[in-house]
């Protein structure tokens, strides 16, 4: 029923929000433009866009088909990439550390699954260090994962600072020493809640170690202690968990640094491809306010 043709002209109008500024994006001028949103109209049977001398917005039944048509486009571009053989393809063997499954992460897999359907993803999750060392080892293609210190490769994608987290019901006075939840030592998180407290010369001693996130959560849940952590294990309402106040007096907390990285400089095929889509799309994943962004 649609011509292609058309139905991006129509988006390029929809997006610009003017007929002259679609044209210029398209290559075409005004009066083509013109002609080819009055072919889509009559094909619908329907008016897309109202208009004046100023702005051009859509109607409710162009809304409706700007939804479809988007889909209809992506739909062709894959089908396109597919048979042209320009589609990514191959196996990625991806790990990511505890903190990044926290963001949008799932969301994004399942859309680059989507929509390169000759991609293989081979996911391992876990602490960054041993990802480091699997990376290094062979075992892994790619990174994602907080930098090491250490460490001056990959692409940053996001830097955040820690915050001091605790059940809501958990009371630390400020001369009281300071009982810590955390990952083994040589993680990044525990070195820099450890470091802070050393500066500050705050006592402090571990209440709960734990290799995974969630044993990490749960004794923070449990009310054994306070953890050095993302913000983003805040969202989850069910949690009771919440920031500990200034009253508590625990000293400010340093920055992380999420990276991208492979097992050399020049990444090839599958593993780079796969490697851009993180680049272009990974700094979002921690807008958890905004809906999860196609991948096309």
């Amino acid at each position: 029923m649609f011509e292609i043709s058309l139905l991006r002209t129509f988006l390029a109008v929809a997006d610009a929000r003017h007929f002259t500024g679609a044209g210029v994006k398209l290559g075409i001028n005004q009066s083509t433009v013109s002609q080819q949103i009055r072919r889509l109209e009559a094909t619908c049977g329907r008016q897309l866009f109202t208009r004046d001398t100023h702005t051009v917005n859509l109607t409710a039944d162009g809304a409706v088909l700007a939804d479809h048509a988007r889909r209809i486009l992506d739909i062709d571009q894959q089908a396109s990439d597919y048979f042209s053989d320009s589609a990514p393809r191959g196996r990625v063997r991806l790990g990511v550390s505890d903190d990044v499954t926290l963001t949008r992460l799932s969301s994004l897999l399942r859309e680059i699954r989507r929509s390169n359907p000759l991609l293989s993803i081979e996911l391992m999750v876990g602490l960054t260090n041993k990802l480091y060392q699997k990376l290094d080892s062979g075992w892994l293609d790619i990174v994602f994962a907080k930098r090491l210190n250490d460490d001056a490769r990959g692409i940053s994608i996001h830097r955040e600072r820690l915050v001091w987290i605790g059940h809501e019901d958990f009371q630390l006075n400020r001369t009281d020493p300071v009982p810590l939840i955390l990952y083994p030592s040589s993680s990044i998180t525990s070195t820099l809640a450890m470091e802070a407290l050393n500066a500050a010369r705050r006592p402090w001693f571990v209440a709960c170690s734990s290799e995974t996130l969630n044993g990490i959560r749960a004794g923070t849940q449990a009310g054994l202690g306070v953890m050095a952590q993302s913000r983003l294990l805040l969202a989850d309402r069910g949690s009771n968990l919440v920031q500990m106040s200034s009253d508590s007096g625990l000293p400010q907390l340093g920055e992380v640094e999420f990276v991208v990285l492979g097992r050399s400089a020049k990444l090839t095929g599958a593993i780079a491809a796969f490697a851009e889509i993180i680049i272009e799309k990974g700094p979002s994943l921690w807008d958890l306010d905004s809906p999860a962004t196609a991948v096309g």
